[in-house]
């Protein structure tokens, strides 16, 4: 059997501006990257013959920093050389009229069966770019609008003069994930004569968010200024302001395009009317995300579990003393983290909730805290809770930054039954420990702006159930009291009143009838609800799935 695809032979060509393959490799943010680096990981395993394309970052997005509850930025410290393969090949991109010089770094990722995924990192850290050129692909989502439209520049035009280059000329499918890579299509326009049939026809789109920083937008004199030869003539690529919509610009390229939950797909065409969007549910690559001691238990009674996740189905058929002691093991590991990290007294007996994802306002980190006089009530009558939070917010997201110092704030004023902790440079090494060590995890996004969500499905992989507001993959994966518990009214109701209040009511609500009772008062059931989650849940809502319904319905259709 083949261990590798010859270069010639790759058919689909995967964009992102992030890839989060492994904590030593810091080329992610978070969730956007941690999914295409799970995606490429599923690829390797089901041995389908693609390769990635990235930006290098070789200042990474930030080391976080907490100071009296004060977020500092730093750049990360990593040596590409130690960690890629430097490649020969260079290729050049035009901006502001100077031509820059492009090389790349290689990193093979390995399926269970060695077939290999060739991923391919971008840098303009050359020798004969000027200084402002070098720094391109030094700082992830760095800079202002002009640096991040020049990577763009860069991850696009670049991107795939450097597949060409390289020798990867049987591509099919270009997958934008994203609008970051949508000038792909310019490049790709000027190769087939100006035929934008023939270009829409090798593209296809995912995005991501409904929140209006997930869509870059660049006012037209800039773009002018920078990409001189840029189509203004074509047709809806500007937004109702005049501006150069970067993901209109991937709709317009892309034949095939999808948002990542059934409920996004109707958002996205609320949002995009004049396209049509399908939807592909995002997923987690599943033995990446799985702890150690579930990794153990799945290899013991699941077999074939890495090949086809569809497997874990059988997760109902586990001894429940076998469930609880893995994850017992997990949270073991959890405890031992958080007492190293913040010294924070932490049990392996009692209750703990997770939350750990990027810090930003529509994500409504506090809403747990809404109430605090009722949750130390809560505390008090059925049980200790310890809480874990970890998260970054963006170095311009003052709001978010507010938001984690007020965590420091609220500490102060719980009841000794709640322990609370936040953890700093939140990572996927920290993450794996956080989503197989809690008992709960915990999501509360404003509806309707959580396009998807993967953190609660790495959570699944461990047995963990969700207490989250149903939105995103929530609603396709929450069975009340099956998986897990939701937080608020059913989507399409109505809400009569003050959001916030309403949800964060819900919220107690569950944790009284529900959740704590269950919790220290009925082991049996609690497992059940974890096996649940595993069998229900981690079956589906994984990259293996997910990267086969591309196959099926956007690559090879």
């Amino acid at each position: 059997m083949k261990l590798n695809t010859p270069k010639d032979q790759r058919l689909v060509g995967y964009f992102s501006m992030e890839i989060g393959l492994d904590e030593k490799l810091p080329t992610y943010s978070g969730g956007l990257g941690v999914l295409a680096g799970d995606t490429i990981k599923s690829a390797a395993d089901l041995r389908v013959p693609l390769v990635g394309v990235s930006l290098v970052h070789d200042k990474g997005y930030f080391y976080q920093t907490i100071n009296n509850g004060e977020q500092g930025e730093l750049p990360v410290d990593w040596k590409k050389e130690e960690l890629l393969k430097p490649l020969e090949e260079e290729v050049t991109v035009e901006v502001e009229g100077r031509t820059v010089k492009v090389k790349a770094w290689e990193y093979i990722v390995k399926g269970f069966k060695e077939y290999e995924v060739p991923v391919i990192f971008l840098d303009t850290d050359v020798e004969g770019n000027s200084d402002y050129d070098r720094s391109l692909t030094r700082f992830l989502y760095g800079g202002d609008q002009k640096y991040r439209l020049c990577q763009e520049i860069v991850l696009g035009i670049g991107g795939l003069k450097m597949l060409n280059q390289l020798g990867y000329t049987g591509i099919l499918k270009y997958h934008l994930n994203e609008g970051h890579a949508a000038l792909l299509g310019l490049e790709l326009l000027e190769e087939l004569n100006g035929d934008l049939d023939k270009a829409r026809k090798k593209c296809v789109f995912t995005t991501h968010t409904p929140v209006p920083a997930g869509h870059d937008k660049f006012p037209v004199e800039l773009v002018r200024g920078v990409l001189p030869r840029f189509p203004f003539d074509m047709e809806g690529i500007l937004d109702d302001e005049g501006r150069v919509n970067m993901t209109l610009l991937g709709l317009v390229f892309s034949r095939y395009v999808n948002g990542v939950a059934k409920s996004h797909k109707e958002v996205s065409r609320k949002m995009f009317p004049d396209y049509p969007i399908d939807s592909v549910t995002n997923g987690v690559h599943a033995s990446t995300w799985a702890s150690d001691s579930f990794i153990e238990l799945f290899d013991k009674h699941i077999a074939g579990w890495r090949k086809d996740n569809f497997c874990l189905r059988y997760a109902e058929g586990i001894p429940s003393s076998e469930v609880w002691r893995a994850h017992a093991k997990s949270k073991d590991a959890l405890v031992e983290l958080v007492n190293q990290k913040a010294k924070a007294g932490f049990h392996p007996e009692r209750f703990t909730i997770g939350f750990a994802r990027r810090f930003t306002s529509y994500k409504r980190p506090l809403l747990l805290f809404r109430d605090i006089d009722r949750l130390n009530r809560i505390a008090e009558k059925y049980g200790d809770i310890q809480v874990v939070f970890a998260g970054k917010a963006h170095p311009k997201d003052f709001r978010g930054k507010e938001l984690i110092k007020k965590v420091f704030e609220i500490k102060k004023k719980l009841s000794p039954k709640i322990n609370l902790v936040f953890l700093d440079n939140y990572d996927m090494y920290m993450a794996k420990i956080l989503v197989s060590g809690v008992d709960l995890w915990l999501n509360t996004p404003l509806r309707p702006k959580e396009a998807s969500g993967t953190s609660g499905m790495k959570a699944a992989v461990n047995g963990v159930p969700s207490l989250s507001v149903l939105d995103g993959w929530w609603i396709e994966g929450c069975i009340e009291n099956v998986t897990g518990w939701s937080i608020g009214p059913q989507p399409d109701q109505q809400l009569d009143g003050n959001t916030d209040e309403i949800d964060a009511r819900d919220l107690y609500n569950k944790l009284e009838s529900s959740v704590l009772p269950m919790f220290y008062g009925d082991r049996q059931k609690w497992v059940k609800i974890m096996k649940h989650s595993i069998a229900i849940n981690a079956s589906f809502f994984n990259t293996h799935r997910m990267i086969q319904q591309y196959v099926l319905n956007a690559y090879f259709h």
